[in-house]
């Protein structure tokens, strides 16, 4: 009996830091400057925070069934394998496009060179430098 009030509790905590983390991650994508800074908000926080509540879903019905839920495990693994990859595609993709950024925002990624900046921000792999 002590042992389900104390998973409920672990269960009851991973809810509602989950959905703290999915306000939070809703509210930097609505509310931060420009594209840089709001990439942050739905990758990692909210990532965060609907990992939470799948995992606290996952401890939930094994508790009850008494066995693993295969289907949410592997929806939490993609989830985790997949945000990073496509934020980092999503940033690429804005320096290639060469968006505006805050001048708050420092750093001076390699991709935005002078000696690069051109028609194509990148030169082509194959057709080398020139």
């Amino acid at each position: 009996m002590t042992l389900y009030v104390f998973l409920e509790g672990v269960i009851a905590f991973l809810l509602v830091a989950g959905g703290a983390f999915a306000f939070i991650g809703s509210l930097g994508m609505a509310h931060l400057r420009d594209f840089y800074m709001r990439l942050h908000g739905p990758t990692k926080a909210t990532t965060l925070g609907i990992g939470c509540m799948l995992v606290a879903s996952m401890l939930y019905f094994w508790v009850i069934d008494g066995k693993p839920d295969i289907q949410e495990m592997l929806i939490t693994l993609f989830l985790f394998i997949t945000a990073p990859v496509s934020a980092h595609l999503l940033a690429k993709t804005g320096l290639h496009l060469q968006l505006r950024h805050e001048d708050k925002t420092r750093g001076n990624p390699p991709e935005l060179r002078d000696e690069e900046i051109g028609e194509k921000p990148v030169p082509h792999p194959d057709r080398g430098h020139g």
